[in-house]
């Protein structure tokens, strides 16, 4: 018999737990909607969810040692408590929602920013495996991004360490969602792309992105704009450009800043990032020291949400054997 843990990866559309070995597979896993018990029922649909998997894996013969929750917002781990700002899933702000699995599993439980998950899992069992250090962009919906640094997750005084989405990469650009402006999540999230497209074909009803969406400014989607872009539209173009240029900067910012030995692009925009890889690397070129970019692995990996689940399973690991001497990062 083999000891599992339970990753939960807590989207605003879909939640999807997994039991997941210790070298991070992914061998049972359940999805529903986020929802699905109807609206302010999230806490039930994770606890639900959770108990499914768990009788599944009790019918294999397998045990469960831990719970590993990745949610869409920052958490306080030294507090124990989920943000205000948790827009996808506005539910859990401020809800001690590690506590409350603990309780009612009778098993440890952790819960972190998604993101931080994500890099977790990447660094103990994906693209930065055996590396010190590595940090994970996560341009999906929003843009989330993980740092490890020396074997340690960073998290910062209050959970907003590794907020790369929201730092300015253009200061006099955009408001952002988030109250700042120019933030890198306004131009390479996908909510980012797609309303930067919508702006730029406002009162042009001849303009080919907007033909291409059917007439309606909202059809115009991430996928949409890059699936343009590559047909030669001139104002997805720009918008795509625009989007390489930002990632470029960043991955300057962290290159020198951090020096990791592994940068991971990932989420739901990744897939159409990784034909633009080069034009990518070109721009962190012109903002990164030549050797530190030299010397960093840079890799545009797309996720799903087994990566989600692996990477909430990682947490729990992580956690579990952070010796009470060295206490949490």
């Amino acid at each position: 018999m083999q000891t599992l843990v339970i990753g939960v990866d807590v989207g605003g559309t879909t939640i999807a737990a997994g039991a997941v070995t210790a070298t991070g597979e992914v061998i049972l896993e359940q999805r529903v909607a986020t929802r699905d018990r109807g609206p302010g029922k999230v806490i039930e649909t994770i606890e639900a969810l959770i108990d499914a998997v768990r009788r599944e894996a009790a019918r294999l013969g397998q045990a469960i040692a831990a719970i590993g929750v990745g949610v869409p917002g920052p958490v306080d781990t030294r507090a124990g408590r989920i943000g205000e700002h948790v827009p996808h899933v506005p539910e859990l702000a401020g809800r001690s929602l590690a506590a409350e699995l603990s309780a009612r599993f009778a098993l440890p439980a952790f819960v972190d920013n998604d993101v931080n998950a994500l890099a977790l899992g990447e660094w103990m069992y994906g693209a930065g495996r055996g590396a010190r250090s590595l940090v994970v962009l996560a341009p999906g919906t929003g843009f989330g991004a993980g740092i490890v640094l020396d074997g340690r997750l960073v998290r910062g005084a209050a959970g907003f360490g590794g907020e790369l989405g929201h730092t300015p990469v253009k200061f006099d650009g955009p408001p952002c969602w988030c109250g700042s402006r120019g933030c890198l999540a306004i131009y390479a999230s996908g909510r980012g792309i797609a309303e930067a497209a919508r702006a730029r074909v406002a009162g042009r009803p001849e303009a080919p992105l907007l033909a291409a969406a059917g007439g309606d400014p909202l059809a115009i989607t991430a996928p949409l704009v890059f699936r343009a872009a590559a047909a030669g539209d001139a104002v997805a173009s720009s918008v795509v450009d625009e989007a390489c240029r930002a990632l470029g900067a960043m991955l300057g910012t962290v290159v020198n800043g951090l020096n990791p030995e592994v940068v991971v692009i990932t989420g739901g925009v990744a897939a159409s990032l990784q034909p633009l890889e080069a034009r990518i690397l070109k721009a962190a070129g012109e903002h990164a020291f030549d050797r530190a970019l030299a010397l960093t692995r840079i890799m545009i990996v797309p996720g799903d949400k087994r990566t989600s689940m692996r990477g909430a399973a990682a947490l729990a690991l992580y956690e579990t054997r952070q010796s009470p001497r060295e206490g949490r990062p």
